[in-house]
């Protein structure tokens, strides 16, 4: 005849199975999904979840600048090629990102510095902050840019950055090196050749190719475009439009300062594959904001994960309730899913924002969507 355990030793014992149970599978690299009763000590659904995720966060110019000037003074172009400084998001650190998907990277260049050329798989931008002098050379096109002007270095094009005229300059740059690093498919090739009569042969400098001019004078007319180039120039895998200069993006803003605009997000203009219509990467794109003076943007949530820089003006945003005042070239990271509100600070002047988006990249996988507030409270599903 069996005599009935006790249900505190039950207890104990399956206590004691699972801790086992638990420590074998954490041996054997293996992670356990099910859900079990109150009082176990793996809560696995928190654990699936609590992954490194990007918080919300201000990096400020005024703390960047004065070490891009003490970086200028302590490596040269004879230590290192590159002399950038990347933003990195405190939730994700210490990995190399901004958000989960891309990083801004701050770089200032002396007087007349050019680096050698060299190519990635991650594709990037450079958009001016100071200073007439930067300068890009991509895929045989030498792009000298200033302040508001946006130069693509696409996936797996030539380029080399530096600047010309005698003066420092300051740029950022948005890659989606994080994006491209989670998929491992990160490549860079240093070595640049051309065929010199007949021999290839390895080169510190582009040779130009194309007019300086010629992303201007094939695209910069909305609405027409030449059928006599070939428009798949540098592997095709990106806008063969490769700088955007802020002169039209300027006007544009200007025609519509005065439109009624999203309440969600006021005026805001997206940069274009002109021969698509489509964003200029397939995995990330840019665009401009603009606040008009005093303009305050309802609630709004996204999927999508957001790097915004006031190229002009100031305010502060509210990120998931919480927040951050920024100024001219700041940075702000948005992470996706966040509910957020920008605020104009003055009554005179508008904000501009420079923003990124990974929107290209979940819309391609189904998994983009928009929530927006109405003055009501009201949740709507804008997307």
């Amino acid at each position: 005849m069996s005599v009935a355990q006790p249900a505190n030793d039950t207890i104990t014992n399956k206590k004691a199975a699972l801790k086992g149970l638990y420590d074998d599978l954490y041996s054997k690299n293996m992670f356990p999904f099910w859900a079990t009763s109150e009082g176990v000590d793996h809560d696995e659904i928190k654990q699936l979840m609590a992954t490194s995720k990007a918080v919300p966060f201000v990096w400020s110019y005024t703390d960047i600048e004065p070490l891009l000037q003490r970086a200028a003074e302590l490596v040269t172009m004879d230590d290192s090629e590159r002399r950038s400084l990347i933003l990195v998001n405190p939730g994700l650190a210490p990995k190399r990102a901004s958000v989960s998907t891309m990083y801004t990277a701050y770089r200032l260049n002396d007087p007349d510095e050019i680096m050698p050329p060299h190519k990635h798989s991650p594709s990037a931008i450079r958009f001016g902050l100071t200073g007439k002098g930067n300068f890009t050379g991509v895929e045989g096109e030498d792009v000298v840019f200033g302040p508001g002007d946006m130069v693509l270095t696409p996936n797996d094009a030539w380029h080399n950055h530096g600047t010309v005229g005698g003066e420092q300059a300051v740029n950022l740059s948005i890659l989606d090196l994080p994006l491209v690093e989670t998929l491992h498919a990160v490549h860079f090739d240093h070595k640049y050749t051309e065929m010199v009569d007949g021999k290839e042969v390895e080169k510190k400098v582009q040779t130009a190719r194309f007019p300086s001019d010629y992303s201007q004078r094939i695209y910069g007319e909305g609405g027409l475009m030449p059928r006599f180039v070939d428009h798949k120039r540098g592997g095709g895998l990106s806008s063969p439009m490769y700088v955007y200069r802020w002169e039209k993006m300027e006007a544009i803003l200007d025609a519509h300062k005065d439109w009624d605009g999203d309440p969600h997000e006021g005026i805001v203009i997206d940069y274009v594959d002109p021969t698509t219509g489509g964003p200029v990467f397939h995995t990330i794109n840019f665009y401009v904001q603009m606040l008009r003076p005093g303009e305050k943007t309802l609630p709004q949530r996204e999927t999508a994960s957001l790097l915004l820089s006031p190229f002009r003006g100031n305010g502060h945003s509210i990120i998931d309730g919480k927040r951050y005042d920024w100024n001219q070239f700041d940075t702000i990271a948005i992470p996706g899913g966040s509910w957020v509100e920008h605020v104009n600070g003055s009554s005179t002047e508008p904000v501009i924002f420079f923003g990124a988006t990974d929107a290209p990249t979940q819309k391609a996988l189904l998994l983009y969507k928009r929530w927006g507030r109405n003055q009501a409270g009201d949740l709507l599903r804008l997307v």
